[in-house]
């Protein structure tokens, strides 16, 4: 590449494509900062939303959990899901500070994943029992195959790391953790990183977390939890 060329593409930014989840939130946010939905208002029903929005119900289902987990939706059992019956203003707050597609905030979700997954490994090193260690084990292996044979591995990766958090016994531990997880792993890497590498560098970075959780070692399991998300996160920046 000329000089001249490469002056050019060090200017040019990769095109994000955005995720149907990230544009149904951004559209419900919409509707609520204008007072066409107001708190205690019901929202129309998942299958409502996916017709309207030409995708699956996965997409909708998803980007409802994050809005619920930021406070800003409220779902009951046997009625459906509400906006939140706050003041104008605290909803405003709350709708402010759940994640913007628009904006950059995957380096705040890694390091948001390094807070929440260091102390779910802790804890899944001092709880988990041997039928936890078993499902664990099980699923470390089928990413361990799925990597040897040269597949990516993403649902694996994320199911490692969700079980983790469930071992903790903390369900909001775990719920955060999922919601977090499930927007970083996915992700595209960098250009300049090689799917292979990364796929043998999880795959060892996974061995030695569940290495200490089976040896019931917290500060260990910690530690390791911690160089794998460094890890992670450095392949973003």
């Amino acid at each position: 590449m000329g000089s001249d060329h490469k002056k050019v593409f060090d200017k040019l930014k990769e095109i994000a494509v955005k995720k149907p989840a990230d544009v149904i939130i951004k559209q419900i946010r919409d509707l609520i900062a204008s007072d066409v939905l107001k708190p205690g208002d019901r929202l129309p029903p998942e299958r409502a939303f996916a017709e309207k929005f030409g995708v699956g119900r996965g997409h909708v289902r998803e980007a409802l959990k994050r809005l619920e987990f930021y406070g800003v939706l409220k779902t009951l059992p046997q009625s459906g899901t509400y906006v939140a019956a706050l003041g104008t203003n605290a909803l405003e707050g709350l709708i402010e500070n759940v994640i913007d597609p628009e904006k950059d905030n995957l380096g705040s979700l890694i390091e948001t994943r390094i807070i929440l997954e260091v102390n779910a490994a802790r804890l899944a090193a001092e709880h988990a029992d041997r039928k936890d260690l078993i499902e664990l084990i099980r699923v470390h292996e089928t990413f361990r195959s799925q990597v040897k044979s040269g597949e990516s591995g993403t649902a694996q990766d994320h199911r490692f790391h969700i079980k983790i958090a469930a071992l903790s016994k903390n369900p909001v531990l775990c719920s955060m953790v999922t919601l977090t997880a499930r927007n970083t792993i996915a992700h595209p890497h960098r250009q300049d990183n090689d799917p292979d590498v990364i796929g043998a560098v999880t795959l060892r970075e996974h061995e030695a977390i569940l290495q200490a959780i089976k040896q019931k070692d917290p500060d260990q399991a910690a530690l390791a939890m911690e160089k794998h998300l460094e890890t992670v996160l450095g392949r973003f920046s």
